[in-house]
């Protein structure tokens, strides 16, 4: 089986009690794991905690884990209101995204659009919802702080939405450490 890393790789240190890595952005369908240092119980989602009861790998061993499918869109248009943010996506296009998902936005040349690993609290389809507006819109749990006021989104700069997931561990006994890592696999075992 060859696999084709795909960003940049997670490290974190176990122990019997759960931790967590910062929000990576969904790139691929699997995420291989390995444990080094004591066996470890996996958990992956919004905001996961990992329990005994979650995905085994055992000490020095590799497990591929299957993520589904990556979720993603151009974003056209980034507006506040109050401590939300209201994402707007191409017409014809659609949300991959529902409610309760975790999203982060990357805006080329234009940065201070980003943000990372917040949820999205509805999708808005309605016909001609906002003032004649027939573009999906969803609206995120997102707060860029009092009197943010920043050029809008160009035409010009590319700004992307994708789904994110946190990964959690722990370990039965002592102390250890997880590497993970995204990739892309080909061929059989």
């Amino acid at each position: 089986m060859a696999h084709n890393p795909v960003g940049n790789g997670i490290v974190l240190s176990t122990s019997t009690s759960s931790a967590s890595t910062t929000a990576q952005a969904h790139k691929t369908n699997t995420l291989r794991v390995v444990s080094v240092g004591a066996d470890a119980f996996v958990a992956i989602g919004t905001n996961p905690t990992a329990a005994n009861t979650n995905y085994y790998v055992p000490s020095g061993g590799t497990a591929t884990i299957s993520l589904g499918g990556p979720k993603s869109n151009r974003v056209i248009g980034v507006s506040t209101s109050g401590t939300t943010t209201i994402i707007d996506f191409p017409e014809g296009t659609g949300s991959p995204f529902a409610a309760g998902d975790a999203i982060t936005l990357t805006a080329t040349n234009q940065s201070y659009w980003d943000f990372s690993h917040k949820i999205v609290t509805s999708v808005n389809v309605s016909s001609g919802a906002e003032s004649g507006y027939y573009n999906i819109r969803i609206v995120v749990d997102n707060d860029y702080g009092v009197g943010y006021a920043q050029t809008a989104l160009a035409d010009t700069n590319w700004a992307e939405l994708r789904g994110s997931f946190k990964v959690a561990a722990l370990t039965s006994t002592g102390s250890g450490t997880i590497y993970a890592q995204q990739v892309q696999v080909s061929g059989d075992a």
